[in-house]
């Protein structure tokens, strides 16, 4: 089994920038892939960034696209969200998740076994 945690988020005002941490444990060997998505009230949840732990490669949703930066640091199973430029609808619980089920492409949070805990980010204007 594979638990995330997830560092606290925070408040910010419009083009402000905020990092998030996730740390993985347990395992993690079986992790191919690591994602932030995040849910607004009153809106579908969004992967925003996803990257393969193995190769790197990196997704990112064209409304943060330039924006945000999804990293690794492989050797201590932790994934970071670097959010620059925050604007208001950035507003949302931000998860962490991991582990795809098979066939699944990670574009979807549903795609995703292992979700952390979430934390909020509140951007003002």
């Amino acid at each position: 089994q594979v638990q995330l945690v997830e560092s606290e988020g925070g408040s910010v005002q419009a083009g402000g920038s905020l990092r998030l941490s996730c740390a993985a444990s347990g395992a993690t060997d079986s992790i191919n892939f690591m994602a932030w998505w995040r849910q607004a009230p009153g809106k579908e949840g969004e992967v925003v960034a996803r990257i393969n732990t193995r190769t790197g490669r990196t997704f990112y949703a064209d409304s943060v696209k330039g924006r945000f930066t999804i990293s690794q640091e492989y050797a201590k199973n932790t994934v970071f969200l670097l959010m620059n430029s925050l604007e208001p609808e950035d507003t949302a619980t931000y998860y962490c998740a991991t582990l795809l089920f098979p066939g699944r492409s990670g574009l979807r949070p549903g795609d995703f076994t292992i979700w952390g805990q979430g934390t909020q980010v509140t951007v003002s204007s």
